[in-house]
């Protein structure tokens, strides 16, 4: 098949030679051009995310000393995604993915160059900050589908656990970078500017989106929007892998990512630190996840992955009960390193089983299934940590998310359930 072919059918073309050995397998999906246009612009973005979110996790509990509020910011900027990206999946099979990513970014962006007038004029007041997360989320909640859907057509099939994998790198690198950006930023040039960079940083994806050369080709006909809904949740609902994993990916967001929202509290009231020792604890966690991301990416798609997933799972559940017991900052870091490294490796297999199960004319619709599921468990699991380290404390909050994650991977490794025969 030529390539123009394959590029009209929304499939990859032939990669270019490939590097031999360790390099070959972590770095394959480079060898497609319009890959490492994407996950160029893409990482450039996600430091300028991680910038602000270091930024404005800061200048909440800086505003209102709560980290309950700290919970609430991440459930606001977390709820579109539920309540908008199952529309976002119909969309993403119905018209083209690349402009509808592309206008995420400009949502995105505009509401990032909004906060940081507010900033700097030293006008802003906590329920800006609440409208500007909604509404940031809003646009992710119809880009998350698009990008996710767009990727497996950038690469041939036997590289899409890598393209996920490298996916993942490039968004953990990021979480090294960013927050160490963000301390050097706001020591030197203030708050304002990391909200400014990280607009800035939506023009690179932007450019990056218009120089691909693979386009999606939306269906010459199409069912109305409900019937198409209604078909992406019958296949899904027809298949017990994608109800497992689902669920899955649910509950170690709910679980697990209130290790990352509840860090400042533990880096302020736990080790009496400040904003930068702040960030020095989120870039262990991004090391972590780098090497974490490394290892998916060396292994590729190989046997037995679900029941790996679950075992990973129950690892990453015991390394969040470590973090709570621990009050020795070197431990801390080291442990760190590790639950991130484990909690990506979850994220990359379980968003590449899915992306292996499902065929390529659902994939929007499906896979938004999945991220309803994964992403919604950000904003409820940081709403209910917030609240119970409120009322209890941040160690308690994040010590029973860990038991409660063993307890749910036991169950699938005990019973199955679709996902320890993957």
């Amino acid at each position: 098949m030529s390539t123009d072919a394959l590029k009209a059918e929304g499939e990859a073309a032939p990669s270019t030679p490939e590097p031999s050995g360790f390099l070959r397998r972590v770095a394959a999906a480079f060898t497609y051009r319009d890959y490492r246009i994407l996950w160029s612009g893409a990482f450039t973005s996600t430091v300028g995310t991680w910038m602000q979110k270091v930024a404005q996790s800061w200048l909440v509990l800086s505003l209102t000393g709560s980290s309950f509020f700290l919970g609430l910011d991440d459930f606001l900027a977390q709820l579109p995604i539920l309540l908008f990206t199952l529309i976002g999946g119909v969309v993403a099979d119905r018209y083209d993915r690349r402009r509808l990513l592309m206008a995420s970014q400009y949502v995105q962006m505009t509401a990032a160059f909004i906060l940081t007038a507010l900033v700097y004029w030293d006008v802003v007041q906590l329920w800006h900050i609440l409208a500007l997360s909604f509404i940031t989320g809003f646009g992710q909640a119809f880009g998350g589908p698009a990008y996710q859907s767009l990727v497996p057509s950038l690469v041939q099939r036997k590289d899409l656990p890598n393209a996920i994998a490298l996916n993942s790198i490039q968004f953990n690198l990021a979480r090294v970078f960013g927050p160490l950006l963000a301390g050097a930023t706001l020591a030197a040039l203030g708050t304002a500017m990391c909200f400014a960079l990280n607009g800035l940083s939506f023009l690179v994806v932007i450019v990056a989106l218009m120089s691909l050369s693979v386009r999606h080709i939306p269906p010459a006909t199409r069912q109305r929007m409900r019937d198409e809904l209604r078909g992406g949740l019958e296949y899904a609902r027809s298949q017990p892998a994608i109800i497992a994993l689902t669920i899955l990916g649910f509950v170690t967001t709910f679980l697990g990512l209130p290790l990352l929202t509840l860090l400042p509290v533990f880096a302020k009231n736990i080790f009496h630190g400040d904003v930068g020792l702040y960030t020095e604890m989120m870039a262990f966690s991004g090391i972590g996840a780098v090497i974490g991301a490394l290892i998916v990416a060396w292994l590729g798609k190989f046997r037995h992955m679900g029941f790996a997933t679950l075992v990973v799972q129950v690892v990453f559940g015991l390394l969040l009960l470590a973090f709570s017991f621990s009050r020795v900052f070197w431990l801390s870091n080291l442990i760190l390193v590790f639950a991130a490294g484990a909690l990506v490796t979850v994220f990359s297999f379980t968003a590449s089983l899915v992306q292996l199960i499902v065929p390529d004319h659902l994939r929007g619709r499906v896979v938004s299934i999945y991220m309803v599921a994964f992403r919604g468990g950000m904003p409820l699991g940081g709403l209910a940590a917030g609240t119970l380290a409120s009322v209890t404390s941040a160690p308690t909050a994040l010590a029973s998310g860990g038991a409660l994650l063993v307890v749910t991977a036991m169950y699938y490794l005990v019973r199955g359930g679709g996902v320890r025969e993957l």
